[in-house]
């Protein structure tokens, strides 16, 4: 409930800052936008170099599209993201993923006479591309016959495994295209997995994101907020706030799953500009402790 409490709070403070006070009039019809982006980190360092450092790279796609619909008081809001990102240390064997991340929002809205509430219908589906792996150390004795140590991964993850769906009626609550609240207390949850990982043997129920032994699917039944606000700082610097938030309420409904993003773009001119995101989780039935990522750098954008 805590981290429910300050998240909402954090929200509703960047939200509120940077709301407009007029409320903007959508023409009707279908509305359709994208943006690609590349984003390119390096460090480089001789042998030479005596301040410490190891060379790297590293590369992140991103891809959002936007398809919305209006007419008279029906809205509808579709939002496909597509993130993967890798980096590479130099004498690391493996090539390791700092991103990845295909997901699908849809909001279906009928407008409550002239306010900014709908009755809202959503529908969430997130999973990742590729396999994700767990990283560990063993040791080993070459052929001298000496003892040494590298670096093992073993599989965690691949694409659908896991999957979440979420869907449920609610009430949004719509300002204008970039700034709006969905609340649905009646969710239903679907998290899909691969039952090799719930199979093998000594598994507890549980363990693989909730999923119990020898099992592929979790359900789960409770409520669920979304909430989106992109804001203009500057001339040339924007930021995307998206939030998510679920409790389950057939078990341990005190544990709020989050999910929140922020995008920080600072545009050089029409197709470069320079890129901050951090986006931090938490879900108990992964990791029972928050999972922070962040991400710097410049990078080719393209709208289109």
């Amino acid at each position: 409930m805590k981290k429910l409490i300050i998240a909402l709070a954090v929200f509703a403070g960047v939200s509120s800052g940077f709301a407009q006070d007029e409320k903007e009039q959508p023409k009707e019809g279908w509305t359709r936008a994208g943006q690609f982006s590349l984003l390119f980190n390096q460090a480089a360092f001789n042998a030479e170099w005596q301040g410490g450092g190891t060379s790297n790279y590293a590369g992140n796609i991103g891809i959002t599209y936007d398809f919305n619909y209006r007419k008279g008081k029906l809205s509808w809001d579709n939002k496909i993201i597509g993130e993967y990102g890798l980096t590479k240390i130099k004498d690391d064997e493996f090539t390791r993923k700092t991103n990845d991340r295909l997901e699908y929002n849809s909001i279906l809205g009928r407008q409550l006479e002239e306010s900014n509430w709908y009755l809202s219908f959503f529908l969430n589906f997130k999973t990742q591309f590729a396999k994700g792996y767990e990283f560990s150390e063993e040791e080993f004795t070459n052929t001298d016959g000496v003892l040494e140590t590298r670096t093992i991964r073993t599989e965690y993850t691949h694409f659908l495994s896991p999957g979440y769906l979420q869907f449920g009626p609610g009430m949004l609550w719509k300002k204008s295209e970039n700034l709006y609240v969905n609340i649905a207390p009646a969710t239903a949850r679907l998290i899909f997995v691969d039952s090799d990982f719930t199979s093998i043997p000594g598994y507890v129920d549980g363990d693989y994101f909730g999923v119990d032994a020898g099992e592929s699917t979790r359900f789960e039944f409770g409520a669920a907020v979304s909430a989106y606000a992109k804001v203009q700082l500057l001339e040339n610097v924007s930021m995307e706030n998206i939030l998510n938030l679920y409790s389950n309420y057939l078990e341990d409904p005190q544990n709020v799953d989050l999910d929140y993003t922020m995008n920080l773009n600072m545009k050089v001119n029409k197709y470069l500009s320079a890129n901050v995101i951090f986006q931090a989780i938490y879900d108990d039935n992964a990791v029972g402790a928050f999972q922070i990522r962040e991400v710097l750098g410049v990078g080719f954008n393209y709208g289109f």
